[in-house]
């Protein structure tokens, strides 16, 4: 490195294509993605973190300088500095044509090559370098850009941001799957979900949600799991299960349009044609979508909860994600209201995506009767005295309430069709993986 200081007066290449600012000198850097030669021409791809960019340096205008594109490797960080042209054989029809060029950081052999991208295990184990590719970095800005769009729903309707604990002392979804942590002597869990927390604050601000990670100890290798994920939780004071899920259905078509209109880009890199569902979503019960499910060859029975398998061929019968509605109490966590029509039933909802993507989100309308809650405590047996905070909330003014949680990596998986949820999150954590 020369110790020249010209490339950090720099131009983001995303600024440079929205004015496009044709015959004028600027000056990008970032690493190089790809390197070609055409005759005495040579072709340099680079991204700088918020797009990408085609650099053209010709021998005949610069033989010094090209003498350097010998030097260079994939992912060496450079800085340019050249004229803007427009070039319809370039991506997006500008290019830089180079008249000087710095080697800011070499890089290494890169290990990840095409004989590499067939090997999956290969990849998430240099996960840390995958990251960089053009693929996965579309996907986690499809990621980031869902989590920007749930911010705005929220903040436009009257919701507040709520941070829960991640130390916890009960448990939300299950016993089985929580993991243990010592703490200062004394056992607590990782947090399953916001919800219960979120309970308690609705009493101070009405609607509240909270966007952040949550865990569950399960085994399960599957493509749709992870014991590291997160979700949008929200809990709504005064609201029924219709408002709870009308709530849902239009956040989720509020992301689906921003994702359409402001990832474009991504979804071409990844090939994906998205298309918004439009709303009202369907809406089934759990006896008629078993029944769908059955009629297709599922052995389940009335009181077990659906398979993937059966998600997929109830899905099947869908062009968008539907609601299934009225679960049976054995399925469904304590904290679920009984339909007062059928106790069978509890007032809770799956929202599942289409073509056998499954479960993107869970709700409900919560107990809000001290002792119904209680008595629900009693058949799950579980810890009343890890509850009793909770329980308490139904002591002191408690209206009927609802609320959902939606995976977020379950959530891109659906829209930017990815084939497991491991490829939405930037570093899966599953049963047998917890590095890098």
């Amino acid at each position: 490195m020369s110790g020249a200081v010209w490339w950090k007066n720099v131009e983001k290449v995303t600024d440079i294509f929205r004015s496009k600012p044709i015959g004028r000198t600027v000056t990008v850097r970032g690493w190089i993605h790809r390197i070609s030669r055409v005759g005495g021409v040579a072709f340099i791809g680079i991204r700088d973190g918020s797009g990408y960019i085609q650099i053209s340096l010709k021998r005949s205008e610069k033989p010094e300088l090209f003498k350097l594109v010998d030097k260079l490797n994939i992912e060496d960080v450079i800085a340019v500095r050249g004229i803007i042209v427009e070039d319809k054989r370039a991506p997006g029809g500008l290019e830089v044509r180079a008249h000087d060029l710095e080697i800011i950081s070499k890089s290494g052999v890169w290990p990840i090559t095409r004989s590499a991208v067939k090997s999956p295990g290969f990849l998430f184990d240099n996960r840390h370098l995958w990251i960089r590719s053009p693929k996965v970095r579309s996907v986690l800005k499809v990621r980031a850009e869902v989590c920007r769009l749930i911010r705005e729903y929220m903040d436009m309707n009257g919701f507040i941001e709520f941070h829960a604990p991640i130390f916890v002392k009960s448990a939300c979804e299950g016993g089985a799957t929580l993991f243990p942590v010592d703490y200062f002597g004394d056992k607590v869990y990782l947090t399953q979900s916001a919800q219960l927390y979120q309970e308690a604050a609705i009493a101070a601000f009405g609607k509240v949600y909270t966007l952040g990670p949550c865990f569950r100890a399960e085994k399960s290798r599957t493509r749709k799991h992870l014991t590291e994920f997160w979700q949008v939780e929200c809990e709504m004071a005064f609201a029924d299960l219709e408002e709870d899920m009308k709530t849902l259905e239009d956040l989720s078509a509020y992301i689906c349009r921003g994702i359409a209109e402001r990832c474009e880009e991504e979804l071409s890199i990844l090939g994906v044609d998205f298309k918004p569902p439009t709303t009202p979503l369907p809406r089934i019960t759990y006896t008629e979508a078993l029944e769908i499910a059955r009629g297709k060859g599922s052995e389940t029975i009335w009181g077990e909860d659906f398979s993937s398998r059966d998600e997929a061929l109830i899905s099947s019968v869908f062009d968008k994600p539907f609601f299934v509605t009225h679960y049976p109490a054995s399925t469904r966590s304590f904290y679920h209201m009984l339909d007062p029509y059928d106790p069978r039933v509890t007032l809770s909802f799956d929202l599942i995506a289409p073509e056998g993507y499954g479960e993107l989100a869970t709700g409900g309308q919560r107990i809000s009767d001290y002792d119904t809650l209680l008595r629900r405590i009693a058949e799950q047996e579980l810890r009343k005295e890890t509850l009793s905070w909770y329980t308490e909330l139904r002591m002191y003014g408690c209206p009927p309430h609802s609320g959902f949680g939606m995976g977020i990596e379950r959530l891109v998986r659906w829209i930017c069709r990815l084939p497991s949820v491991r490829m939405a999150i930037p570093f899966p954590r599953t049963p047998d993986r917890v590095e890098p």
